[in-house]
């Protein structure tokens, strides 16, 4: 149950923020922030070390993020199927992946942020879908773009923790002072009170509308918030900060990965 919060203020010192949680089996190995591809040396991201790609991939250089979810729908034809890992690097490099043969790619929401606004590409594994996101803040799950996308989960239990989670969490960026991620100093200072908000808010990893979560699968399989991302990407720059998951509402863990 990947996440993405996106607050768009063109007018803004900072125009476009971005928070990504990435959900994974926790057994899952991966790298932190780095630059991990040597065919792609200006790009910047985690590594999923089992597949080699990555879920959000930043170029400092050209002020630009691409951050990716799964959705839902039908699967690649096995004997030609391709990470999905790869897209977030194709879409920063060459300004998104509408060039692409999308049929060897499992089912898929892959946001593009500029500082100039933010697109949303989603495959359902039929189809491709491309939307420019509005002013204000919004809100993709693994259930599309405001949980509305064609192909959704299965599950009513799953549709129904991820509407939760989007509801409890809208509700509370919108309430709180939007920061202005500019210059130097920690992420405490360039968040605000957007920081304790992004690291859980104070619920429970396992309450229904937890944006930072644990979840129990039994035989060693714990389903999980392995990452935090935050961007801010501005006219004069680029802010990435990052967070293995949990962590604390005090600061305490943030990295700042790049200017």
């Amino acid at each position: 149950m990947c996440t993405a919060f996106v607050s768009i203020e063109p007018a803004a010192a900072v125009p476009v923020l971005l928070l990504s949680v990435r959900d994974e089996y926790l057994g899952r190995a991966w790298l932190p922030p780095g630059r991990h591809w040597p065919d792609r040396p200006g790009l910047l991201g985690g590594l999923d070390l089992a597949a080699g790609g990555t879920w959000l991939a930043v170029d400092p250089a050209r002020r630009t993020a691409a951050c990716l979810l799964n959705g839902f729908g039908p699967a690649a034809p096995a004997d030609t199927r391709r990470t999905r890992g790869r897209l977030p690097l194709t879409a920063v490099t060459e300004g998104g992946t509408g060039h692409l043969d999308l049929t060897p790619y499992d089912p898929f929401h892959l946001l593009l942020a500029r500082p100039d606004g933010v697109a949303v590409t989603s495959w359902d594994g039929v189809r491709a879908e491309r939307r420019e996101l509005p002013a204000g803040l919004s809100v993709v799950l693994n259930d599309g773009l405001e949980g509305r996308a064609a192909n959704r989960a299965d599950s009513e239990r799953i549709s129904a923790l991820m509407a939760s989670r989007a509801d409890h969490f809208r509700a509370r960026f919108a309430a709180a002072p939007r920061p202005e991620p500019t210059g130097d100093g920690p992420a405490e200072r360039a968040w605000g009170a957007w920081l304790p908000i992004v690291t859980g808010d104070g619920l429970a990893l396992d309450e229904d509308a937890a944006l930072v979560q644990r979840r129990d699968f039994g035989n060693g399989r714990i389903w999980g918030s392995s990452s935090i991302s935050l961007l801010a990407l501005g006219p004069d720059g680029l802010r990435y900060d990052f967070a293995a998951a949990p962590v604390g509402a005090d600061g305490v863990g943030w990295r700042r990965v790049a200017d």
